[in-house]
Parts: C-alpha cells; sequence; structure tokens
C-alpha cells in the first residue's frame, strides 16, 4: 500500500516542493518511508529515508532536489519487510536510460516471477514486488518504454496503480479490475498523476478525470496520450479505499469519499438501531458514518474521543505492540461527555479487535454506562492479498469469532455490523464494480 505523486510541469525546476506538499496530502496512506525523485533535464536522482514526509524531507533538501518532472512516493509495507531498501520510488537501469517507479498495490504472483528472473541471472536489491514490476519493464525494453510495460503488464497478476518516469516522460498505469485507485489532474502548465484528488486539490491543481481501470496514460512534452485497456477485467476497485483507506474529501471514480461513509451511516441507523443517550464515532475515518448514524437515528452526536494529531494511523502500524501503543497515545476519551451516558461507538470497521477493545475500555474507565459498538461495514472475514495489510485469516476477528463473541471479545454491551448490501448501496452500487472479498470471499482473481 502506498500513495503516489508525479507531476509534469515543464519549466518549473521547483517541482519537487509541490511533490512534497503532494505526499503530505497522502501521509495517510503510508508512514514507513517517504521518496522523491526528480528528472534535471533528462538526468534522473531520487533521495528516500524511512519516517514521515516531513521527516524526511526539509527545505535544504528540497532546494537541492532541481527539476521539471518528478515522482513521489508514501509507503506501508505489505511486501516486503518495512526497510530503508524498500523505499520508492525505485530507480532502475536499462539499456539506454533509467527510470523511476512509484507502485501502490501488491502483486500475487511477485514470488513465482522473481524466481523465474533470479533463475535467469537477474539480480533484485529489494524484497518487495514493486522491483519485479521495473526488473520486467527493463528486461523488455527494445526502445519503446509504453511497449515494454505493456508487455509488462500481460505477465504480472494483482492490484497496482503505478507511476513511471523516464527522461522525457511521466506514465500512469492502472491494473485491469482498477483495485488501486489513480488520478489525473492539471496545472496551468503541466500535468499531475496522484493515488487521491486531495493531494491535486493541496497543491493547486484541477482533477480532470480518474484513470481508467487497465489504462496507461503517457505525459510528455506532446501533451496526453492514452492508451486503454483490454476491456477483459470487469471492474472491481478495493470497497476498503471508501470506507477506510481515501481522505474523505477525495474523490473515486466520481464517488465522493465523505458522502459514501456519511450515507453507510444513516443505512447503518435503520439497520443496527440502539438506545442511547448520544453518538460518538472514532476519528478520522469513522466520523463521517457516526454523523449519518446520528442524523438518521435522531440520537445527537457529541466528540467523545479527542484524537492526537501527531500520532499515525494505529491499523497501519507494522507490529501489534506498536499497534496498540498507538491506541493508547492517539485517543483519549472527553470525560465530561462521556460519563453517565449511553453511548453509541461508531467506527468504519473491526480488523483485528485489539483497537476497538481497548477504546471501549477506556470510555468505561471515562465513565460510560453502556458502549454500543456500530461498525458501518461488514465483518473482514477473509485475507487480502491485493494491499491491505491482513495477510492470514487467524489475525482477523470477524473470521474465527460469531457477533456475539466478538462481542464479548471487545467488551461491548451490543454490537451491529452493516450489511454488505448496505456498504454497496453506500457507494450506488448493486454488487457490481467492487472488490469485497474482505467481506464475502469473492476475489476478483484467482489467487
Amino acid at each position: 500500500m502506498g500513495g503516489i505523486v508525479g507531476i509534469f510541469d515543464k519549466g518549473n525546476i521547483n517541482s519537487a516542493a509541490d511533490a512534497y506538499y503532494g505526499l503530505i496530502a497522502l501521509q495517510h496512506r503510508g508512514q514507513q518511508s517517504a521518496g522523491i525523485a526528480i528528472n534535471n533535464e533528462g538526468v534522473i536522482t531520487c533521495y528516500k529515508e524511512m519516517g514521515l514526509v516531513g521527516e524526511v524531507f526539509d527545505e535544504k533538501i528540497l532546494n537541492l532536489l532541481k527539476g521539471d518532472m518528478v515522482l513521489g512516493h508514501v509507503r506501508y509495507s505489505t511486501s516486503g519487510q518495512s526497510f530503508a531498501s524498500n523505499a520508492q520510488p525505485l530507480m532502475v537501469k536499462y539499456k539506454n536510460g533509467s527510470l523511476a517507479l512509484s507502485h501502490d498495490g501488491r502483486l500475487i504472483n511477485a514470488f513465482d516471477i522473481r524466481d523465474q528472473m533470479e533463475d535467469q541471472g537477474m539480480i533484485f536489491s529489494t524484497s518487495i514486488d514493486s522491483e519485479v514490476i521495473a526488473a520486467l519493464i527493463a528486461k523488455h525494453y527494445k526502445g519503446d518504454i509504453v511497449s515494454a510495460i505493456l508487455e509488462t503488464v500481460k505477465i504480472i497478476k494483482g492490484s497496482y496503480a503505478l507511476a513511471i518516469m523516464t527522461k522525457d516522460k511521466l506514465i500512469g498505469v492502472r491494473d485491469g479490475p482498477g483495485m488501486r485507485p489513480l488520478v489525473l489532474g492539471r496545472f496551468d502548465s503541466g500535468y499531475i498523476l496522484a493515488s487521491e484528488s486531495c493531494a491535486i486539490d493541496t497543491i493547486g491543481g484541477e482533477l480532470i478525470r480518474d484513470i481508467k481501470p487497465g489504462e496507461i496514460v503517457v505525459i510528455d512534452e506532446k501533451g496526453i496520450k492514452s492508451i486503454p485497456g483490454n476491456g477483459k477485467d470487469p471492474k472491481k476497485s478495493c470497497i476498503f479505499e471508501y470506507l477506510y483507506f481515501a481522505r474523505p474529501d477525495s474523490i473515486m471514480d466520481d464517488i465522493g469519499i465523505y458522502k459514501s461513509r456519511e450515507k453507510a451511516g444513516r443505512i447503518l441507523a435503520r439497520e443496527q438501531p440502539a438506545k442511547a443517550d448520544i453518538v460518538i464515532s472514532v476519528p478520522d475515518s469513522g466520523t463521517p458514518a457516526g454523523i449519518g448514524y446520528a442524523n438518521e437515528s435522531g440520537t445527537p452526536y457529541s466528540i467523545g474521543l479527542i484524537k492526537n494529531r501527531y500520532v499515525g494511523r494505529s491499523f497501519i502500524q507494522p507490529t501489534q505492540a506498536m499497534r496498540e501503543l498507538g491506541v493508547k497515545l492517539k485517543l483519549n476519551p472527553l470525560k465530561e461527555y462521556i460519563k453517565g451516558k449511553r453511548v453509541v461507538m461508531v467506527d468504519d470497521s473491526i480488523v483485528r479487535g485489539t483497537t476497538s477493545k481497548k477504546i471501549i475500555q477506556s470510555l468505561r474507565e471515562a465513565g460510560a454506562v453502556e458502549v454500543h459498538v456500530r461498525v458501518s461495514s461488514p465483518p473482514v472475514m477473509n485475507p487480502c492479498y491485493f494491499g491491505i495489510d491482513t495477510p492470514s485469516k487467524k489475525e482477523l476477528v470477524g473470521s474465527i469469532k460469531y457477533v456475539e463473541r466478538i462481542k464479548d471479545f471487545i467488551e461491548a454491551d451490543s454490537l451491529g455490523y452493516l450489511s454488505l448490501e448496505g456498504l454497496l448501496e453506500s457507494v450506488g452500487s448493486e454488487g457490481e464494480g467492487f472488490c469485497t472479498a474482505c467481506f464475502s470471499g469473492d476475489y476478483p482473481m484467482e489467487i
């Protein structure tokens, strides 16, 4: 999983600063490493380190990164461990040139491809599947980078949004089912590729459209060229983007994230009512659904949990111990609004259950009389192989416990989930267009 920013702004040698602010806007998509690759008159250089964007880059470093084409990336690991060597963008040299590549997603056949290429003498310097993509592009390059990319996407399987920078081109690629998001925007003098529209907004650009599933977009001095996908794959955007990962002010495939989450909360209130004095939410991704639940149920919405803005997202911390510490540091109950109240706590999902349990304990310590948990998604029952860090069923509380047992495990007075039909309704779907495998077990391709 990660966040991508690519900028083609001919004549603006300070494009790295724009990429920096775009990555800040996408920091929620990855908090383990950050990197920026810059193209200065055809020469590509890269700076990347472990840490948040603001920790990796300062004014001195950005002033050294001069160029009018730039590629940025923030990462959290789902394939390959969290080391500096695995940070992106990746730099790869090939015949007569070099490229930088940023990847959001996860391949399901990366290990097989890697084994075959190592048997042929290829040497890999990282443990991430993104390097397999870069190596395949280099291998198939015969003078035309687009042809090399087309040959590569015939081989790789899984989810990927790619931004690729060569000496004279910025290229965006989206997987056939469109599982990972990628959008196109523009400046007065150039173009932007990004994982989410909020990054385009932040750096003063204008959203043009989403890159279509399977599409390759090539940006150079001549303008934009689109190579459409083969159309063989049914569209299967990751529904977890809509309920958790994406920033609420983003728009994905013409769906407003905030609006869909608020609607999910309204549907949840109809499906899973509760008698309570106040509705609170788990910030930030649970807040729109909490507001929707309160609006639909007529129960007053209140700020019940204060978030420390300087602590990252607990779900995407790399170890369980760090996740649990992150919960304590991140959320603190507002006691004067909680004490003596029956509370409905709305969250977007329950993955492992440990976070919910600790929040409920803190609410009871703050004086809550009852805590009723309502979740604006179905139980997460199946592992994701496409970029969400739920690699095995044993880590998913929804796969090993009935709802009543989950309620007891997290120590709630009651627990209610949104139905899959309700979740799909919140994004305007009757079952088409979305990958729901983490809830339904219906994977978009053979694993």
